[in-house]
């Protein structure tokens, strides 16, 4: 029985040592995972909030940067990019930099983007920064947390 335990110990002691700090995920899968992310920022550019919402889980978190209220059903995410693209129909972002990690079935991908936005005839240019956790569903990539806040200055 103590050769059992050592076994099991020494196993579960060499997995725990095999997985990388970085992510475990393969190129590809880091490379599916920055992939989803630009499908939303050109669900975003598009201004479409149905299909941006469609990226979200439905137990998905969103805490938007314009937003007091953090959304917690996709009712709320909806109503979210609903106002966004009434109140700001011209906004547009631009993935500036990513870093992506899949650990299994979640991948988190943290960056930055820049926002432009026409008012007054002035163009208005926003450094942002985000994270966005996805966990792989059915085969999809799908937005269980996202957070997204202006650079400070």
């Amino acid at each position: 029985m103590p050769r059992v335990i050592l076994t099991l110990c020494l196993t579960l002691f060499a997995f725990v040592v095999g997985a990388r700090a970085d992510g475990d995920g393969t190129e590809a899968e880091k490379a599916d995972v920055a992939a989803a992310t630009t499908a939303w920022v050109e669900a975003f550019n598009a201004r479409d909030p149905e299909r941006i919402a469609a990226l979200y889980a439905p137990d998905a978190v969103f805490w938007g940067t314009i937003s007091k209220t953090i959304r917690t059903t996709p009712a709320a995410v909806l109503e979210y990019f609903r106002d966004s693209t009434t109140l700001r129909p011209r906004l547009r972002m631009t993935l500036v930099d990513q870093h992506t990690r899949v650990f299994g079935d979640i991948g988190i991908n943290t960056g930055a983007y820049t926002s432009r936005d026409i008012r007054d005839g002035q163009e208005i240019v926003n450094p942002s920064r985000f994270t966005f956790v996805y966990r792989r569903i059915e085969g999809r990539w799908m937005i269980i947390e996202h957070h997204s806040s202006r650079v400070p200055q």
